[in-house]
């Protein structure tokens, strides 16, 4: 792969460039919100913030990429993105998935391979299928939208029997089109271990694979662990103070860049403009650092003033990206070559 799908198409790697690898727009539940008026859902002014934040990203900040992980299970909706994000200026790639940190709904059971209604249609697990067609000939209702990334969960309850069955049909999309993975993560049960057995266990290359919310972690010992063993881990969620404060994410990341793990982190914030389950009230109230522009406006300085330096930021925000959304190592020498050189 030399190119990747945005919101608005293929681009070519070139054209990639400093990206925020874990982030979100929207998250919605459109049952929730038919029978449950949400007081803070107030389209107009959501989409004039948005619109403002992802603009002054890539205007002010220098971001060309915003790789949006939210996924079935966790409330996609493309549509309702491609309006808000008309006339941004920025690279948006969408994802294909399924949140979920232990059961399935009940339509993928009765659809399954075995279950009463996949039994007699046949074929392959309709997870897989939806996996393959998100990416391949597009999201439904979007006028051909294609996700460029493939997103996947595991939390407090481990790799239950039905997020093995996600597992599979990620591993066996991610085989068909090339496309990498990245995961959620709780890291007081390093879940990335389980993770990295089971895709070692069922052919997934771990180097197209991010362990997501790594930066949560300061045991530098099972974040080098992950990297050695060769995925990317995902610093993603500076701003997300509620679960670790960024003086201690920033101080972690430091040291790992310091011993020489630049090439295989990337960084983000996973903030989003409106959440159902996070209201933007309770983010003010909460976690107001919790933003898309937190890591220009406090990290990469704080970083700085820790001796890193540009090439290791470069390597983190523009290289890195590079390999994970492609995979190809001519595309990503030549992003090395350009933004690495002294």
């Amino acid at each position: 792969m030399s190119t990747v799908n945005t919101l608005r198409g293929p681009i070519d790697a070139s054209q990639i460039g400093a990206t925020l690898m874990h982030e979100h727009i929207m998250a919605r539940n459109p049952e929730l919100e038919q029978n449950i008026e949400h007081p803070e859902y107030d389209e107009a002014a959501i989409f004039e913030r948005a619109r403002k934040s992802l603009t002054s990203l890539h205007v002010d900040k220098g971001i060309d990429t915003f790789v949006d992980l939210t996924v079935l299970g966790l409330g996609r909706d493309i549509p309702t993105v491609l309006r808000l994000t008309e006339g941004v200026p920025l690279n948006v790639v969408v994802a294909t998935g399924y949140y979920t940190a232990k059961d399935l709904p009940t339509y993928f059971h009765t659809h399954a391979p075995d279950g009463l209604v996949g039994k007699t249609l046949g074929g392959p697990d309709v997870l897989e299928t939806m996996f393959v067609e998100d990416i391949t000939t597009g999201i439904p209702r979007t006028d051909g939208v294609k996700a460029g990334i493939i997103k996947i969960v595991t939390d407090e309850h481990g790799i239950t029997s039905d997020l093995d069955r996600v597992y599979r049909a990620a591993a066996r999309a991610q085989a068909e089109t090339g496309v990498p993975i990245s995961t959620h993560t709780n890291v007081h049960h390093a879940n990335g271990r389980d993770q990295q057995k089971w895709f070692k266990a069922n052919g997934v290359d771990l180097e197209r694979t991010v362990i997501g919310h790594s930066g949560d972690s300061t045991d530098l010992d099972y974040l080098r662990e992950l990297m050695d063993n060769g995925s990317f881990i995902g610093m993603d969620r500076f701003g997300m103070e509620f679960v670790l404060d960024d003086e201690s994410r920033v101080d972690t990341l430091a040291k790992l860049l310091e011993q020489g793990y630049a090439e295989k982190i990337t960084i983000s914030h996973d903030a989003g403009f409106f959440s159902i389950n996070t209201p933007p009230s309770w983010r003010a109230e909460h976690t107001p650092n919790w933003h898309h522009h937190r890591i220009s406006d406090y990290v990469l300085p704080e970083l700085r003033k820790r001796g890193v330096t540009e090439q290791q930021i470069a390597q983190m925000m523009v290289v890195n990206p590079v390999q994970v959304l492609t995979g190809d190592a001519e595309a990503t020498k030549a992003a090395a070559a350009k933004v690495l050189s002294p």
